[in-house]
């Protein structure tokens, strides 16, 4: 018997719906959930450990995955199982983790799992929009200690017009890709690409969303008291000690505030705080510090929190030195490495980035192969943060989703800004080698500029700068923090990064940890980030105006042809024979492509240097080769024969056409070689499809002057039978005469 159903519908407004459902599927995980929408159906399940893990901090893992089957598609590669997730199912993953972790009790350090699965998929629904609000009704559901339902949505703008969760073709024509996770009181994450939009309307494309997101959260309430909303569970809290806290704070906050002031690298800095650690650890007996030692850590790390919070919201200093709105010293370079098709480096204070520019054919293309995606990037970029860029030495497992997540938003970034009309495929990667301060803005940053030393004719340079902010909600005060230090990361209420051209925002990324931000915060924080971004914008034009006309010359050159569908086999040529002879004649590398609209071939020619790309487009030129009726041609003798000369097409060398005897002068000719021979360069005109014999007809003597009392010879009368004389024989070669009466009477 199927078990008892329950459901609720969230109506997007225009006819489509969302539904949420419970009861029938994983009733053994802590709280599980179907998410629908279309034909699009997403499975989420939630368990967390009645035990704590010996561990400060919350073990949470949010999974998300696409199966193929979802799609009625096998999993590509060798092992038709899937393996590894993919980037754009990490992205996911990040995207859901971001707005849940802080929602969690500080001090619940349960080892939790939500798994989010596509179990079926819809063209017209992307499920990544869905996960969240999955995530969250299945954790409505369970016992856990939460704070309230969440959830996300995709906002684009098709034509001034927002609209909430668009599909794939409706993404293509927005100007605004944006995913937005939130309570039914604040907005929590922001992240998305969008088309120079201004600051205001970022604002208002939040606003637009958050809107939708309260009715789904009001949606998981209802759903929660329909099934029996479950009493949270007991567990373990942490250990506290107000009178230890206070101890800590009053040895530590004017220390801590006094060297915070003093504006001080990070080195320097860290070592003076970890002075001021140990001081207050030895005044504990040895007794006390194994008793109270991660209390001890735990307070200590409060007090020196607070002491820089209110360093910056009183005398509006940082712990650099700097003031909130200052930008610390920047130094660029391109061209660094000589063997790259292009490259720059990018230094901001202590963070530093070092990109590489590969141009490449469409080959080169980065294949996306999901269930709910398939296609391929034509620009993409990759991100490396190595541990020695922070001084650490950690093993290295594989790219982290740290990694992955950070490149997306720096290839969100720039991509737009990369022409259309662009014949490569690009790659960037970014080798972080210092960090202290977002790695991935500087990444944007030299991303730009290795482009424009590439000679990608960008249509606009991009920079991008790491904003925080600190707030008191009693006091009203606030400070915006522009080009945020990695301990501000930390410290601070929000961090967010904006990367923009001068005229506005290409992409975002926010994190926002106080409940209740305004918009107008948010607004002033988004034009305060504009003025830094400007102002790096500088700095980075200083260093390469423009980009390079040109590619380098030891990079390849890139050209593409149209060729008609008809001529494709023939540049192949059996067995790719043609085109790969073409390859290793001129040293390029040919692809050719079927555009999926026209069906002509799109032929990309690739080569250092221009003379291996022109001899493939003169190669080209002849297969494509059709003279036209009564136009006169150059051509050249190839072959001589009794009854005419093979010649050659001097503008499409291996197209051949006989000369016939009787067309090389208005003389009787007896022989060919009294009138040309071999490598003789002549003009003929050509006749078209000689009626007579089928064969392409060109003539020599058609543009000679007629010889003075030419006498044309009488055309042949072909209606006799036979020819001129058949010698009494039949068409068939046999003996037609009648036989004589004296041989009959025989």
């Amino acid at each position: 018997m199927i078990p008892k159903v329950f459901r609720e519908v969230i109506d997007l407004g225009d006819g489509r719906e969302i539904s949420i459902e419970t009861g029938k599927l994983a009733k053994q995980a802590h709280g599980s959930v179907v998410v629908q929408s279309g034909k699009c159906m997403l499975l989420c399940t939630v368990v967390s450990n009645y035990k704590q893990s010996p561990v400060d901090f919350l073990p949470l893992t949010v999974d998300y995955r696409e199966k193929f089957a979802a799609a009625g598609r096998y999993p590509g590669g060798f092992f038709k199982r899937e393996a590894r997730p993919s980037d754009g199912e990490v992205l996911t993953m990040r995207l859901v983790d971001r707005v849940l972790r802080p929602l969690f009790p500080k001090d619940y350090h349960s080892e939790t799992q939500i798994m989010i699965q596509l179990m079926s998929h819809d063209d017209d629904v992307m499920p990544d929009a869905m996960a969240g609000l999955a995530a969250s009704a299945a954790i409505q559901l369970s016992d856990f200690p939460f704070e309230c339902p969440i959830s996300e949505a995709r906002v684009g703008r098709i034509n001034g017009e927002f609209i909430i969760n668009p599909t794939l073709a409706q993404l293509e024509e927005s100007d605004i890709d944006m995913m937005i996770g939130a309570s039914a009181d604040s907005v929590m994450m922001v992240e998305g690409e969008m088309d120079e939009i201004s600051e205001e309307e970022m604002a208002e494309a939040i606003k637009f969303a958050h809107e939708a997101i309260k009715v789904q959260c009001a949606a998981q309430v209802r759903l929660a008291e329909a099934f029996g909303k479950k009493e949270t569970r007991e567990y373990e809290p942490e250990r506290a000690d107000e009178d230890l806290a206070k101890k800590i704070h009053d040895m530590a906050y004017d220390k801590v505030y006094a060297i915070a002031k003093a504006g001080s690298a990070k080195h320097e800095r860290s070592n003076a705080f970890s002075e001021i650690k140990e001081e207050i650890i030895a005044t504990f007996s040895e007794e006390e510090q194994e008793d109270f030692g991660d209390l001890i850590s735990k307070y200590y790390y409060k007090a020196e929190k607070a002491a820089i919070r209110d360093l910056t919201l009183n005398e509006g200093l940082r712990l650099d030195g700097r003031k909130t709105d200052e930008i610390r010293p920047i130094w660029c370079e391109v061209d660094y490495l000589p063997s790259t098709h292009g490259s720059s480096i990018f230094t901001r204070g202590e963070t530093q980035a070092l990109a590489t520019v590969t141009l490449g054919t469409s080959r080169d293309a980065n294949q996306i192969d999901m269930p709910s995606q398939e296609g391929e990037e034509r620009f993409y970029l990759h991100y490396n943060f190595p541990p020695f860029s922070t001084g650490e030495a950690r093993p290295i497992r594989g790219t982290s989703r740290r990694e992955v997540g950070h490149g997306n938003l720096a290839q969100r970034a720039l991509k737009g800004m990369v022409p259309d009309e662009c014949p490569y495929t690009v790659r960037v990667v970014s080798e972080v080698l210092e960090s202290n301060g977002s790695s991935s803005m500087a990444t944007v940053c030299a991303g730009t500029m290795a482009l424009m030393d590439a000679g990608v004719q960008m249509k606009k340079p991009v920079s991008g700068i790491a904003m925080g902010l600190i707030s008191d909600a009693d006091s009203g005060k606030y400070a915006v923090l522009s080009d945020i230090l990695g301990d501000e990361d930390h410290l601070g209420d929000m961090d967010f990064k904006v990367t923009g051209t001068a005229d506005g925002i290409t992409a975002c990324q926010m994190d926002i940890k106080v409940k209740g931000l305004s918009y107008e915060i948010l607004v002033n924080a988004l034009k305060q980030a504009r003025a830094g971004r400007l102002h790096i914008l500088e700095k980075l034009t200083d260093t390469i105006s423009n980009p390079n006309a040109d590619v380098k010359d030891h990079a390849p050159n890139m050209v593409t042809r149209r060729v008609p569908n008809e001529f494709i086999g023939a540049l192949i040529g059996p067995g790719g024979k043609v085109i790969q002879e073409m390859q290793k004649e001129t040293e390029t590398t040919i692809v050719i492509n079927e555009d999926p609209v026209t069906e002509e071939g799109i032929v990309e020619i690739m080569g250092v240097g221009k003379k291996g790309i022109d001899a493939v487009m003169a190669k080209i030129d002849a297969i494509l080769f059709k003279p036209e009726v009564g136009k006169v041609y150059t051509v050249k003798v190839i072959k001589m024969l009794d009854f005419g000369a093979v010649v050659e097409y001097m503008d499409a060398p291996g197209n051949e056409v006989l000369l016939h005897v009787s067309e090389l002068a208005w003389e009787r000719t007896e022989n060919v070689s009294d009138v040309v021979n071999m490598g003789d360069v002549f003009d003929v005109k050509y006749f078209g499809i000689d009626s007579r014999t089928r064969k392409e007809k060109v003539s020599r003597k058609a543009i000679l002057p007629k010889p003075e009392g030419y006498v044309a010879r009488p055309p042949r009368d072909d209606k006799r039978s036979g020819g001129r004389d058949n010698k009494g024989k039949d068409n068939r070669g046999r003996d037609n005469r009648k036989p004589r009466e004296d041989k009959k009477e025989n």
